[in-house]
């Protein structure tokens, strides 16, 4: 583990990726309990592939702060995942501690980057999977 007296780099296209994941995400650790001294918090990126979905899950006790640094997502909630919103490039979004969602990239071609932030750790419970017809307006591809 590194010194806990100096701030701690994690540079470009080094970043674990032996973290908690949902159904095939691309999830990379920045900064995390996995090669820092981070005790309380998990900071990291994703990809989401075109046309990606992902598996219904929640955080835990974790709260978490997502950004769209390109791409379009929708992040399915609530009973039967029937309620939703759409998510463009420089979207913020909080999710609250256990609150089921999953997450899709509404485009067919191009891929979908979030930044995330989550605490006490990066937690994923994953959770059975739905249908995609009972997600309203997704296309895989």
């Amino acid at each position: 583990m590194p010194a806990n007296d100096r701030p701690t780099i994690t540079r470009k296209g080094h970043e674990p990726i032996n973290t908690a994941q949902s159904g095939g995400l691309a999830l990379m650790t920045g900064v995390g309990p996995q090669h820092t001294p981070a005790a309380k918090l998990w900071f990291g990126k994703a990809k989401n592939g075109p046309g990606f979905l992902s598996l219904p899950h929640h955080h835990g006790t974790a709260e978490t702060g997502a950004y769209v640094l390109s791409g379009r997502a929708r992040v399915y909630w609530g009973e039967n995942y029937k309620e939703y919103v759409d998510l463009v490039e420089g979207d913020f979004m909080f999710v609250p501690p256990f609150l089921p969602h999953l997450e899709v990239n509404m485009s067919t071609t191009e891929e979908l980057w979030w930044l995330a932030c989550r605490t006490p750790e990066n937690i994923v419970v994953n959770l059975p999977d739905v249908d995609d017809d009972a997600l309203a307006g997704y296309i895989r591809k």
